[in-house]
């Protein structure tokens, strides 16, 4: 089963490679995955919240689910599941940008965006929320896209920034600090 899973994820890979990749989406598509690059925009939109009062608690939260990404996901997770990144295993394979250090399990750059459009889809009015997800999917697209995240690096992120996140809000649901 994780043969077949293994080989299902580098066809697919290799079949973006092939037909969805052009060399007009490729810039716009870089594009995305960088505001996702050390969790940027997303801390950005978790600072500026800070300043204002009505969001202030949004800010806390996703600041907080950043953390807790980085800290699970990709201290973590990556250092303990040890797996490769597309490249190494999937003859043909080309990436788009330079090449990440760090092991491809869980992928961190869908973990943190996804936590965080959670917080925000909660926390603020609609469109931040709606404009939140779409970005984070378009960043977690992006990493399969340009060739350094098999899909179930994105399916596992994604899964890990829901669960940290919705941990995050359930404690501060709970917290005194209301």
């Amino acid at each position: 089963m994780i043969d077949f899973i293994a080989n299902l994820d580098g066809n697919i890979l290799l079949w973006i490679q092939e037909n969805l990749r052009t060399d007009f989406l490729n810039p716009i598509v870089i594009f995305i995955t960088s505001l996702g690059n050390a969790g940027a925009v997303w801390i950005t939109a978790g600072a500026a919240a800070l300043f204002f009062p009505k969001y202030r608690k949004a800010g806390i939260l996703l600041l907080l689910v950043l953390l807790a990404s980085y800290l699970i996901g990709n201290l973590f997770l990556k250092n303990m599941v040890m797996r490769p990144r597309p490249w190494v295993d999937v003859e043909g394979l080309k990436i788009l940008i330079s090449r990440p250090k760090d092991y491809s399990f869980p992928s961190g750059h869908t973990a943190s965006s996804i936590a965080a459009a959670v917080i925000i889809y909660k926390t603020m009015p609609g469109w931040a929320g709606i404009l939140a997800v779409v970005l984070a999917v378009g960043i977690a697209c992006s990493r399969m896209y340009l060739g350094v995240h098999y899909p179930t690096d994105v399916l596992g992120g994604a899964a890990l920034g829901i669960i940290i996140a919705l941990a995050i809000l359930c404690l501060a649901q709970n917290a005194a600090w209301r």
